[in-house]
């Protein structure tokens, strides 16, 4: 569980919302003050988990707030008017994305408890571009609904997944948090309708040369132990994040995300090995600081890579 705030009456649910979403966003009910609680879990300072629950009926009145909001509802029922568009009505099993990031919109919230993935914009772009020459966060979701029912089935199963290991504690390991932040972002673009461009262009075809890989994996290589994204690795191998997937496809039949996995996977391998017994370091310790939650999978992956599962290193024995 994240940080839960509470709140009762229309000034104090106004603030609570403007303080966590921004935006000028005002709360009209009738006679009876709205009840609000906000329980918010923290991935990354750009990505984090909401669940919200709005107590009676309220009509909530917002300026654009500049975030890209992921919401699956549970109970109770959402409408929302963006500026300028039609109302549109979900309900309890709906995933969508209620708002674009630069509109003004009204919502009617009647009894609804939802979840929510909150992102800033500029993450979409760690993981995917537009056509070429356009601003940084500048992706954009052309709907708000899911492409299909099997695709809202993947956002629950995948969110699902990134809950229970935020409730572990990956916010207090980079690699980790990074890796469930963009998996998150990653699946989203899957799900919903979004204007990345995700085919090679002629350049990046041109571009996914020997020496871009060379460098791509220099990098990679090099800074295992940080949380670098793909736009980071294309950066440093002077090319785009589509030429960079080409390249490791061609040259390695292997994505870049999975070349980064392996390599951690090694060097998490080689702690396990070197781990001084005097230092209590255990299996779940070591995967979790380079990107496992789960120290069964993590157990599972290096099998698959090494032939053995990993063993505890032995303990000082107590006097």
């Amino acid at each position: 569980m994240g940080q839960v705030f509470e709140a009762t009456g229309v000034e104090a649910s106004e603030q609570l919302l403007r303080d966590s979403y921004g935006g000028n966003i005002r709360v009209e009910v009738g006679d009876v003050p709205p009840r609000l609680r906000l329980e918010v879990a923290a991935i990354t300072p750009a990505a984090r988990l909401d669940r919200v629950t709005f107590g009676l009926h309220s009509d909530l009145r917002s300026e654009a707030i500049g975030l890209v909001v992921i919401c699956r509802i549970d109970t109770g029922r959402l409408a929302y008017h963006p500026a300028g568009g039609r109302e549109t009505a979900y309900g309890p099993g709906d995933a969508f994305i209620p708002v674009s990031p630069e509109r003004d919109y009204i919502a009617d919230c009647a009894e609804v408890d939802f979840h929510s993935l909150v992102l800033d914009p500029v993450l979409l772009d760690s993981v995917a571009e537009t056509a070429p020459g356009r601003r940084a966060g500048s992706v954009r979701f052309t709907s708000h609904r899911p492409v299909s029912a099997a695709a809202a089935e993947t956002w629950e199963t995948v969110y699902g997944y990134a809950r229970e290991t935020v409730d572990l504690g990956a916010a207090g390991e980079p690699l980790l948090a990074g890796s469930v932040a963009r998996l998150l972002v990653a699946t989203a673009l899957s799900v919903f309708p979004n204007d990345a461009l995700s085919d090679p262009t002629i350049s990046d075809r041109r571009d996914a040369h020997p020496r871009a890989l060379r460098r791509a994996v220099t990098f990679i290589e090099e800074n295992a132990d940080r949380d670098i994204t793909l736009a980071d690795t294309a950066a440093e191998a002077r090319t785009t994040i589509r030429a960079v997937r080409l390249a490791f496809r061609q040259h390695l039949d292997t994505t870049p995300t999975a070349y980064l996995r392996w390599v951690r996977l090694e060097r998490a391998d080689l702690e396990l090995r070197r781990a001084d017994p005097a230092d209590g370091l255990a299996v779940a310790e070591i995967a979790r600081r380079w990107g496992w939650a789960d120290p069964k999978r993590f157990a599972a992956a290096r099998q698959r890579r090494f032939g053995s599962p990993p063993v505890e290193p032995p303990r000082p024995r107590t006097p």
